[in-house]
């Protein structure tokens, strides 16, 4: 038979007695964010007709956005009322959103592919936007002057991309490539100008943020 040792009494406990490690929180992201998936591949051609091919879109765009502002009064309504805005109206504008920043991203040479009218994800430079959470009434209520700081920094932005824009035209014009230094950059005012104007359609009640957490 084999003896049996006495345990080992000098031995310390495992994990008993030592604190554990506090876990770091990642920050919270943005509830409307860019997702980038872009290869940087430009058509020459469609880069030198892009301001002709944009037109449709522009004409659509202009379409929906007077049904996304009379719709954005009853959602500004019923948010004061209830404190959240219905989750199809939130769709409608979320939807909307996208397909403003995908004419956009095609506009300014920040992505190649043609956008659909739809304004459905999955284009190479696309918006994910959270569903509908309860907002303060308060904040709702005074959304349209709560936004000015942040309306007059994408002012600024939209100036930045369009002149960035005009170069990246160029850059791609002759290389059939975008620089990435000025996709990223157009990407980054993007993704502002999205935040922003998600704060003003109530999609959420965060305000727009410099970085995406």
């Amino acid at each position: 038979m084999s003896e049996q040792l006495p345990p080992d009494e000098t031995a310390e406990p495992a994990a008993l007695d030592s604190p554990a490690e506090p876990a770091s929180v990642p920050a919270e992201r943005h509830p409307i964010h860019l997702v980038v998936t872009d290869d940087l591949v430009r058509s020459r051609l469609t880069v030198f007709f892009r301001i002709l091919l944009v037109i449709p879109h522009v004409l659509w765009l202009m379409i929906w956005g007077i049904a996304a502002i009379l719709l954005l009064i009853v959602a500004w309504v019923v948010g004061i009322v209830t404190g959240r805005v219905p989750d199809a109206l939130h769709g409608f504008l979320a939807a909307y959103l996208r397909y403003w920043t995908h004419v956009y991203a095609y506009f300014w040479i920040a992505a190649n592919p043609y956008p659909s009218f739809t304004g459905a994800a999955g284009y190479p430079i696309d918006v994910d936007i959270a569903g509908p959470t309860s907002q303060s009434r308060l904040t709702i209520f005074f959304r349209l002057v709560l936004v000015i700081p942040a309306y007059l920094v994408t002012y600024v932005l939209q100036n930045v991309g369009n002149v960035v824009a005009i170069l990246a035209w160029f850059y791609a014009l002759f290389t059939g490539r975008a620089n990435k230094g000025m996709r990223d950059l157009l990407a980054y005012c993007l993704r502002y100008q999205a935040q922003t104007t998600g704060y003003i359609f109530l999609l959420t009640q965060r305000y727009p943020s410099f970085s995406d957490d």
